[in-house]
């Protein structure tokens, strides 16, 4: 039995045979062999053939994928289009083909592996992403040029789990939606088109294994858990059962929690908590609705920067926040302003700027105040959008009240071009940051003074607070929640903003950890958010308690001395008054 750690792409657990899947193009080697020189226009010709098959065969994908996606879940298969038909790629090929005189096949797969391997190279997590896409249409050519028929996931016979390198999206898109019962994926990330496509399908994924296919044979038994990001390959017996069992109690707590979608997460003593969900792209909106969220705590606009790679206009920015205040319908969706740099790079957004520290450096309200263009245009898109729906604007990393004071000013700014411009929009949308860093925390009584809400971003709090990078595999296990350094600077600035009025929200993960919700609820907490899929088992908790027993619970833990302590107490309390182990 071999357990596997990745990152979860899509909730659920599935248990089933294993299929196997490779391309063709990645089974076979591709050919290489020398051409003379009369041979080279031949050659141009022979791409240029298999450029037309492929472009119709892209085509006729599109056309089965009409009316069984959403019209944004098959967007990339356009782009695909662009790619194959980029004039720019076609002479590096034709180039690769005349310097070298090496067939087509080759200069194709050589000139593609360069692309590939610059994007894998970066650090931003968007390229490496799309490279997937690089992959996906230099592998439908070589499958043309090659004569080969590309092995089809679209009609399959039994319920299987599939396990392969990295889905291409166009096989994902067409897939069998019946008998794909899971997915584990040695490559891929959370905002890879294959993960989009996973959770619009409601199909449980595990991506980034890494190892996945090396350890596991056709037909062999695996489970794949997209609660834990786990893998286990050729489990026993006991821990088929075991995870038989988990499947059916998170298929009757999901059902069962549903039946509170229409309920308050009101506390026993009458305190009216607001459960909202985090997204990232507007799919995302049917699982917000369907969990019972309360509104959208998170919109994070920056990942319309990532589709694109590029800088979307005002119109279309407009256009995407519009439709979501609509999907919304009336319910609050508080949209955060671009959230670039540290880990988060866009090179047409963020150009070649490289940095020692990225994470203390150029990004997010610091970006957005350096290139005052693309805040202004983003602030003039969201301002206009106002008028479809309930809108709240935050902006990222606000790190006291100087970067506050410039903020607002554009914002003022902004209000008064659109006012001369005789465009409308609604006056009064609510204006809020992000209390990220320590210096925000200390400061949090200055800065409430001047915006409407808080809400507290515990990813990067803890990090800043306790000095811990948690992408670094060697200091991780130290990045820690329930550190009390954390846990004080929360109740600061709960405290400071309910002086002044204003509510405090969570968006980090802390926010959607079961563990924590009685914790925060005792910090005084006024609205959770989290992933959508976690709405409902935090909202029978919170059903389930009053703030006395909250308060109570932390009064105990702040008088403990190290974070180990409040851990264990934490767990055990929850353990014995909710059961907490069925909800991990």
């Amino acid at each position: 039995m071999i357990v596997l750690k990745g990152i979860s792409a899509s909730p659920g657990i599935a248990i089933g045979k294993v299929l196997l899947y490779f391309d063709e193009s990645e089974r076979e080697a591709v050919p290489s062999y020398k051409i003379e020189f009369h041979e080279i226009e031949s050659e141009k010709q022979r791409l240029e053939l298999a450029v037309e098959s492929a472009v119709d065969e892209l085509v006729e994908i599109k056309t089965k994928a009409d009316g069984i996606v959403r019209a944004d879940d098959g967007s990339f298969l356009d782009a695909h289009l662009l790619m194959l038909t980029d004039v720019g790629l076609h002479d590096k090929v034709h180039r690769e083909v005349e310097e070298t005189l090496l067939n087509v096949e080759s200069a194709l797969l050589k000139v593609s592996n360069q692309i590939i391997a610059q994007m894998n190279d970066s650090s931003d997590s968007y390229l490496k992403e799309r490279a997937l896409d690089i992959q996906d249409v230099a592998r439908r050519l070589l499958s043309h040029l090659m004569y080969k028929e590309r092995k089809s996931l679209e009609h399959l016979t039994e319920d299987v789990i599939l396990v392969t390198n990295n889905l291409l999206p166009s096989d994902a898109l067409v897939m069998d939606k019946v008998h794909i019962k899971g997915i584990a994926l040695n490559g891929g990330g959370r905002t890879s088109h294959t993960a989009i496509l996973a959770r619009s399908f409601g199909i449980p994924a595990v991506l980034a294994l890494v190892s996945v296919t090396s350890n596991t044979l056709d037909g062999k038994y695996i489970i794949v858990d997209g609660y834990t990001g786990e893998v286990i390959i050729d489990p026993d017996k006991k821990t088929i059962d075991q995870y038989e069992i988990k499947k059916r109690e998170f298929q009757k707590m999901e059902s069962e929690l549903l039946t509170m979608n229409q309920l308050p997460a009101e506390t026993k003593d009458g305190k009216l908590i607001h459960l909202k969900a985090n997204i990232e792209v507007k799919e995302e909106v049917d699982s917000v609705l369907s969990h019972g969220a309360d509104g959208i705590g998170l919109f994070r606009s920056e990942f319309l920067f990532f589709r694109s790679g590029d800088i979307p206009s005002e119109e279309e920015q407009l256009e995407t926040y519009s439709q979501i205040l609509e999907m919304l319908k009336g319910k609050p969706v508080t949209i955060r302003t671009l959230d670039v740099g540290g880990d988060k790079l866009i090179p047409k957004v963020t150009g070649g700027y490289e940095e020692k520290n990225p994470l203390l450096g150029w990004r997010a309200i610091r970006f957005g105040l350096h290139e005052k263009k693309l805040l202004k245009a983003q602030l003039r898109a969201l301002l206009r959008s106002s008028i479809f729906g309930t809108l709240r604007i935050m902006f990222p990393m606000v790190s006291g009240i100087e970067e506050l004071d410039a903020v607002l000013e554009i914002l003022k700014e902004v209000k008064e071009e659109l006012r001369a411009e005789k465009i409308s929009f609604k006056e009064d949308v609510p204006v809020g940051i992000m209390i990220e860093v320590p210096s925000a925390a200390l400061t949090s009584d200055i800065l409430a003074k001047k915006v409407d809400f808080f809400s507290i971003g515990t990813n990067d709090l803890i990090q800043y607070t306790i000095a811990i990078d948690r992408g670094n595999e060697k200091v991780a296990h130290m990045y820690e929640p329930f550190h009390l350094g954390v846990l004080r600077l929360v109740k600061l600035v709960v405290e400071n903003a309910h002086k002044e009025g204003i509510p405090v929200s969570m968006c980090g993960e802390m926010a959607g950890d079961a563990l924590a919700s009685v914790i925060l609820l005792g910090l005084g907490l006024d609205e959770f958010s989290m992933s959508s899929f976690g709405i409902p088992r935090i909202k029978k908790i919170i059903r389930s308690v009053s703030i006395l027993e909250a308060q109570e619970l932390v009064g105990t833990i702040m008088e403990m001395k190290s974070f180990k302590d409040v851990d264990k107490y934490t767990t055990a309390y929850m353990e014995e008054k909710f059961g907490i182990k069925s909800f991990k």
